[in-house]
């Protein structure tokens, strides 16, 4: 059937009677969808156990049903119901407090459980010259945690060598920094680190023969991020690869 009516899949007026059941004392969103409705299409298009993506959540109703139909999800959403609406809808839903939609078709009685990730600010920026500089709004700690998540280490900052920001093995390491770094700089920590292990430095910018040291890794920030990631794609994609490098002798165009 390729027609579907209020009777098969709701409609609007059904959709905002159930948000005030969840919320009673707010302003209705002003266009929620109906359970009904989201539940015919996860039902043709997926399975239980299944990914469910929303890139445009609203008032979570991808989310509340897809979860209570057994199906993990991800919802995105920018605007402030993301607060107001979202994650307390979702909480009702876990803890079985939400009986409204599709709940007692599907026998729902709460369970389950959800992440609720911030986005972060973009890592880089271009100055008033049109260069890429990190953005000013990351402190060293942001800038570090983010460095080891783009270049595939695990963040586990050591209390005893400064140089050790995270790991992505027993003797592999990396240490990120906002400073320039001189050869004898690189000379005290390479000797420091030693010939039983290895590092990865990401840094603003250096000054030596980065082959003089054969324990180390040198990476400049803004290029290292630049040459793993996509930028400016009409789909708003990216993508991660942790394997491709960019030499960092070589000229990298505006992407």
């Amino acid at each position: 059937m390729t027609w579907w009516d209020a009777e098969f899949a709701g409609d609007n007026e059904a959709a905002k009677k159930e948000i005030l059941a969840l919320f009673p004392d707010d302003e209705p969103f002003g266009t929620p969808k109906p359970e009904q409705l989201l539940e015919r299409v996860i039902h043709i298009a997926t399975r239980p156990g299944d990914l469910v993506l929303d890139s445009f959540a609203g008032s979570g109703t991808t989310g509340a049903v897809a979860h209570k139909m057994g199906r993990r999800w991800i919802m995105v959403e920018l605007g402030e119901h993301c607060h107001t609406h979202i994650v307390p809808r979702l909480r009702k839903v876990i803890d079985g407090e939400d009986q409204g939609g599709i709940s007692k078709a599907v026998n729902w009685q709460g369970g389950g459980g959800f992440r609720y990730l911030r986005l972060a600010p973009s890592l880089l920026k271009k100055d008033q010259w049109g260069n890429w500089v990190i953005n000013p709004a990351y402190n060293a700690e942001m800038l570090a945690e983010a460095m080891c998540k783009h270049m595939g280490f695990t963040y586990a900052p050591s209390q005893t060598h400064y140089w050790m920001h995270g790991h992505s093995s027993e003797t592999d390491f990396i240490y990120v920094t906002t400073g320039s770094l001189s050869h004898d700089q690189l000379r005290l920590i390479g000797e420091e680190v030693g010939s039983e292990r290895s590092l990865l430095i990401c840094c603003k910018a250096f000054m030596a023969d980065a082959e003089a040291f054969p324990n180390l890794t040198l990476k400049k920030i803004p290029r290292a991020i630049l040459g793993k990631c996509e930028w400016d794609h009409d789909d708003y994609s990216f993508s991660i690869d942790l394997l491709a490098e960019t030499p960092d002798d070589e000229p990298l165009e505006d992407q």
